[in-house]
C-alpha cells in the first residue's frame, strides 16, 4: 500500500510541474505577443506547428503565420491576450492538450486551444486554436449573419 501511495505521489507531482512548465510556455506565448518578440513567440511553437485563427480562413502552418506577424511585431505591434482561466491535460510524458479563456481588449471574451508537445528543448506549441465562444442566447442571430457574409462574398 505504501509503494502505490508513493507511485500515486510521485506521478502527481511530476504531472504538476509539467502542468507548470505547459502554463509557462503559454504564459510566455502571451507575453511574447504583448511584446511584438516574434523570436520568443515563434520560438515557443514547433517547426511544423499550426495556428487556427477566429477567422473560417485562418489556418496558419508556422511559416506562413511567421510572415503574418512579421508586419506587425516589426512595427513593434503585438496583441494582448489575458488568461482568465486554463486547463491542462496530459497524454503521456510528451504530449499535453489545453483550453484557457483569455480577455482582450478588441474582442472581448476568447477561448485558446491546443496541444503541446515535449522536445529536447522543452515544450513547444504544436498547434493553437483561437476562437470566439458565441452564447448560446445569441447564436443563432450569430449564425445568420455569418451566413449573410459567406454569400456576399460567393462563398
Amino acid at each position: 500500500m505504501k509503494i502505490l501511495f508513493l507511485l500515486v505521489t510521485f506521478f502527481t507531482v511530476n504531472l504538476s510541474h509539467a502542468n507548470e512548465d505547459v502554463a509557462r510556455v503559454l504564459d510566455n506565448f502571451h507575453q511574447a505577443a504583448a511584446d511584438a518578440d516574434m523570436q520568443t513567440y515563434l520560438g515557443l511553437m514547433t517547426k511544423d506547428a499550426v495556428f487556427l485563427g477566429t477567422d473560417a480562413s485562418e489556418r496558419w502552418e508556422k511559416q506562413a503565420f511567421s510572415e503574418f506577424v512579421e508586419p506587425y511585431f516589426s512595427k513593434g505591434k503585438g496583441w494582448l491576450y489575458r488568461p482568465q482561466q486554463r486547463n491542462i491535460s496530459q497524454s503521456g510524458d510528451n504530449m499535453a492538450f489545453f483550453d484557457e479563456l483569455l480577455s482582450n481588449e478588441h474582442y472581448g471574451l476568447c477561448r485558446g486551444s491546443g496541444v503541446l508537445v515535449k522536445t529536447q528543448g522543452g515544450w513547444n506549441i504544436a498547434q493553437y486554436n483561437l476562437s470566439i465562444p458565441v452564447p448560446n442566447a445569441i447564436a443563432k442571430k450569430v449564425v445568420k449573419q455569418i451566413k449573410s457574409l459567406s454569400q456576399a462574398k460567393g462563398l
